[in-house]
């Protein structure tokens, strides 16, 4: 029987103290955060509903995205034990240099429309932490901004070789005198994917209003705000470029690139080129046999072709097939810091994160993108220890296995 007596008042007054008061609202938020799903959960709150579909959305059915994700869940890792784990390296050479974490922030595009800080507050954090930051074609701060930013980060560019080719070599002569190290040719684009959360919302650039944008953005005060009393919203690096999202998307890509154009720019770029939207083993070996540097797996995130083929999927019989003449990284449904670790392990050379720091920066702005770092840094160490690996360079195939059925 249980023997019940009166608590001492030194007993009680230890859990009576009372939590921190946190003033700042963004840091109240940002707190809450434990991983990269709850900030997602706070971008949808923060911002309007057609901003966040551009970013959370995929194309026709989304398969290819949920396909992506569903992927890594497969994923089984084989741990062994009695390692001294007390310090962990996560450190990892990518194209050439050295990265304190084995990712790079992958290129997208609109990034002032999910917060007014944009590729601003992406690139000096990737500066901060000393990781490679990527900016698109289709982004809404200059080649030159970028530096004027964030003078030491690692620059890559994103290059749509899009219809008028005097403008593409403007653009690529601009990064390259900019100190642009690496030129990623996106080649999965000829014509823009059926992205319907952007057409049902009627999303267009510079975001209009409407009634039903009014009433929305009614909900979102802070973000009209800050679009209103910031510089307009625009492509920076392009000229002429408004309306739908679709009809953008359709003057830039060009559904008449080949091997040749890839050629050309190989010729051009005196820089590291990577090609981004590799899909079949087969065409990462004519890109590399064309010059590419490096082949970046993707599906777009989901965004162009619905039914793709699964970049992780992909990244065991690729690099099997170009056996080290050039790198392999991957992208797409990347949302934890063990999909990364599961990544590295079957043979890439890095990841790339898109949607995740975008979730950052719509739920916190700069701040919110340090804790998207913090939270896949964090991920990476406690997997890697969990797994008996002290190095993110140690990882082998035989560190992990897909299951068949998840």
């Amino acid at each position: 029987m249980v023997q019940r007596r009166m608590p001492k008042p030194s007993e009680i007054l230890p859990l009576l103290r009372p939590a921190p008061i946190r003033w700042d609202a963004t840091e109240r938020r940002l707190a809450r955060a434990a991983n990269i799903a709850d900030l997602r959960t706070i971008a949808r709150r923060r911002t309007p509903r057609a901003v966040f579909d551009y970013t959370d959305g995929a194309a026709d059915g989304e398969l290819s995205l949920s396909r992506s994700r569903n992927a890594y869940a497969r994923v089984e890792f084989v741990p062994t034990v009695l390692r001294d784990v007390s310090e962990i390296d996560t450190s990892r050479t990518i194209l050439g240099k050295r990265s304190a974490l084995p990712f790079a922030f992958a290129p997208t595009g609109f990034t002032r429309m999910m917060h007014t800080e944009g590729e601003s507050a992406v690139a000096s954090v990737a500066q901060d932490v000393g990781i490679p930051f990527s900016l698109s074609t289709m982004g809404t701060t200059t080649i030159e901004q970028v530096v004027d930013v964030a003078p030491d980060v690692r620059r890559w560019f994103q290059l749509y070789l899009w219809r008028d080719r005097a403008h593409a070599k403007d653009l690529v002569q601009r990064a390259a005198d900019a100190g642009y190290d690496t030129l990623m040719l996106t080649v999965d684009t000829p014509v823009g994917g059926a992205r319907l959360r952007d057409v049902r919302n009627g999303l267009t650039i510079p975001p209009a209003l409407s009634l039903r944008t009014f009433l929305d953005g009614a909900r979102h005060p802070h973000w009209w705000f800050d679009m209103f009393t910031t510089d307009p919203l625009a492509f920076s690096n392009l000229q002429g470029t408004d309306g739908t999202v679709a009809q953008m998307i359709n003057r830039v890509f060009d559904p008449a690139l080949t091997m040749a154009d890839v050629e050309w720019l190989r010729g051009t770029w005196p820089g590291t080129l990577m090609i981004k939207g590799i899909q079949a083993v087969a065409d990462a070996r004519r890109v590399v046999d064309a010059g590419a540097d490096a082949v970046l797996l993707s599906n777009h995130g989901g965004r162009q072709l619905d039914r793709a083929p699964v970049p992780l999927e992909l990244i065991a019989p690729t690099v099997a097939e170009l056996k080290g003449e050039a790198d392999v990284l991957v992208d797409t449904g990347i949302t934890h810091g063990a999909d990364i670790v599961a990544a590295i392990a079957l043979g890439a050379d890095a990841a790339l994160v898109g949607r995740a720091y975008l979730y950052g920066l719509m739920a916190g702005g700069r701040r919110g993108v340090e804790k998207t770092v913090a939270i896949l840094r964090g991920e990476i160490e406690r997997t890697l220890a969990l797994m008996g690996v002290t190095r993110i360079d140690d990882l082998r195939p035989e560190h992990v296995r897909l299951r068949p059925n998840g």
